[in-house]
């Protein structure tokens, strides 16, 4: 969502986002035209009539899960926010009996949260780290 009307996100997702990612971006994009939406989460400037690049990852209760707020010089990475969501979902889809280390990817280790893990997170890591 951004203060962009949706012929601009069709053009960005058209003419640039098809080329870093294939098939374009893999969710609707909507338009926050006087940043009505922006402004409730903290990220629209009124004064310059933009938003800061915020990404916000709501579960299905409408929790905020996570967050990153940029300034406009710097890019987002569109795949580490699909890697996010699919760890969420794997998260919520386990009810918390599983968790994913740094770099998490579906298919690769999970964590089991517990007394046992304390010392341990680094091993887990370095092993699915090995297998990429």
């Amino acid at each position: 969502m951004s203060v962009d009307s949706i012929f601009v996100h069709k053009m960005w997702n058209d003419h640039e986002l098809s080329k870093m990612v294939p098939g374009g971006v893999p969710f609707p994009m909507l338009s926050d035209g006087g940043g009505k939406v922006g402004t409730i989460y903290g990220v629209y400037s009124a004064e310059a009539g933009v938003e800061n690049r915020g990404r916000f990852i709501i579960d299905p209760d409408g929790v905020i899960q996570g967050y990153e707020v940029l300034t406009p010089p710097v890019g987002r990475n569109v795949s580490e926010t699909i890697r996010q969501v699919q760890a969420f979902q794997h998260v919520r889809n386990s009810k918390g009996a599983e968790a994913t280390p740094s770099g998490w990817k579906p298919g690769k280790l999970t964590l089991k949260p517990g007394p046992d893990l304390v010392g341990k997170v680094w091993e887990v890591w370095k092993t699915s780290m090995e297998s990429d």
